[in-house]
């Protein structure tokens, strides 16, 4: 059975499984608009998501035929992994924002040998031992699954309209999670008259009982350090301060008191930050650092590739604490170790 909810005022969520992901699915959400529905978010392209989106729009009284366009809040396989699907059986344009696309144009014009070559030296200038890099070096030669996404063809910009004949759809650029993560403000009166100004589609950006990764997106041909925590903090304070009425995650479940939720994760990522001050007053790596962070389960129980994402998360806190002027690199250390200033 289709797992449908009905939001009132024209929106409606489909559940869209992820495979072998403890989230368990995406909510993929259906606005109805003057030229037929569209999309927020697809889901993961696999045989079974694709037949629940397919089933859930039925349920909703249309067929992936009938879409008119797809707005996509950021690039992760999980959000817009059906949309070429979509896009073939439709013909609906596809939206995202630039910095989202030029990673998936990357993603599809980079040979699956640079990509391992790449991420090898990233995690070992982290510090990461060679027993994490050696399944790097020793698989440049195959491919790397869901290295064709497709590429948009139309650009979200923030702070415009979208066009979504008959609503008002607001881009809100909320990168951090991804460079290109967008929100996605319906300034319209909530169906049930709750206080506040509309409703927010969050994408990953803001959900009501996790704290989203923060991972460092960049090309291996541009040598600028980023900052994500920054932007992600920055950008975070920009959704507490539209007050909306409910907010609408790509994860779990619809919540109400936006702010309140923003300043629980701000304070989440200050102690974080504390916490690894509290660690540096030895010089460490990226890789130390992760390992003494607290994560969900200990060190030793963490699954390869998460490991990896772990140790971007404590490279893009470290990098803010830099930013901050509370944290600085050991001069002449490679790997690279931070130590508290």
């Amino acid at each position: 059975m289709a797992q449908v909810h009905d939001h009132g005022g024209g929106v409606r969520s489909l559940q869209v499984p992820i495979p072998d992901n403890p989230l368990g699915h995406t909510l993929v959400y259906v606005v109805d608009t003057d030229r037929g529905p569209v999309l927020i978010d697809t889901g993961w392209d696999d045989p079974a998501s694709w037949d629940a989106l397919a089933e859930g729009l039925t349920a909703c009284g249309t067929s992936v035929a009938e879409l008119h366009g797809v707005v996509i809040t950021h690039h992760h396989p999980d959000h817009h992994g059906l949309s070429g699907k979509v896009r073939e059986a439709s013909g609906a344009w596809i939206a995202m924002h630039a910095a989202d696309t030029a990673i998936v144009r990357r993603t599809r014009e980079t040979r699956p040998e640079r990509w391992f070559t790449y991420m090898a030296a990233k995690l070992v200038a982290a510090g990461a031992p060679e027993e994490h890099v050696a399944p790097l070096r020793n698989a440049r030669r195959r491919t790397l699954p869901g290295l064709s996404p497709a590429l948009p063809d139309r650009e979200i910009v923030p702070g415009e309209l979208l066009p979504l004949p008959g609503r008002r759809l607001r881009a809100i650029w909320t990168p951090g999670h991804t460079p290109g993560h967008v929100c996605l403000h319906l300034e319209e009166e909530h169906p049930s008259r709750l206080p506040g100004h509309g409703r927010l589609f969050s994408g990953d950006h803001l959900l009501p009982g996790i704290t989203p990764h923060i991972g460092l997106y960049e090309d291996p041909d541009d040598t600028t350090v980023t900052d994500p925590l920054g932007d992600y903090l920055d950008s975070l304070e920009r959704v507490g301060r539209l007050t909306p009425a409910e907010v609408l995650p790509a994860h779990q479940h619809a919540f109400t008191d936006a702010p309140a939720r923003v300043r629980d994760l701000l304070a989440h990522h200050e102690e974080r930050l504390a916490g690894l001050l509290a660690l540096l007053v030895v010089p460490l790596t990226p890789w130390q650092l992760a390992e003494r962070m607290e994560w969900n389960r200990p060190w030793d129980q963490i699954p390869y590739g998460s490991r990896t994402i772990a140790v971007s998360e404590a490279e893009a806190h470290v990098r803010r604490l830099v930013k901050q002027g509370r944290a600085e690199a050991v001069t002449g250390s490679e790997p690279v170790t931070y130590v508290a200033v």
